[in-house]
């Protein structure tokens, strides 16, 4: 699964996703693309399972783009724990995903193949999607 090597805090805030996307709102690799209609917090083990879905759909055809990275930490205390005593230890990583931003992005294969392929990688992400084509947001 996707996490970064390093990072520069160990923990960090929840924080809240505004706005619309102001980068990767574009199909810039490939010819096809799986844009983000809400904002959320996307793990690392959701974006996983939704390349596996996409690669096994194209059964190896063409190449595949994962335009979003999994680079918060977030912190979970065990269960039946008091209250204080400091912030839980980090436990999976996520990435924030604005509206409008392209997760996936496809090329080499035909347009069913393509929206097939997205509708279900779609239906492992917790959010609503958009098939987009170069050009045509």
């Amino acid at each position: 699964m996707l996490s970064p090597k390093k990072t520069k805090f160990r923990k960090a805030f929840k924080g809240r996703i505004h706005g619309i996307a102001t980068s990767g709102y574009e199909v810039a690799f490939g010819a096809y693309g799986l844009k983000a209609l809400e904002p959320e917090r996307i793990t690392a083990r959701q974006i996983e399972s939704a390349r596996r879905a996409i690669t096994r759909h194209m059964r190896r055809v063409g190449k595949v783009w994962i335009r979003i990275f999994p680079d918060v930490p977030v912190s979970r205390k065990p269960a039946e724990v008091r209250m204080g005593s400091g912030k839980g230890s980090p436990e999976f990583w996520v990435c924030r995903v604005k509206p409008g931003k392209i997760m996936f992005e496809l090329d080499g294969v035909s347009l069913d193949v393509a929206k097939k392929a997205f509708e279900l990688a779609a239906e492992k992400l917790p959010i609503k999607t958009k098939f987009v084509t170069r050009g045509v947001s």
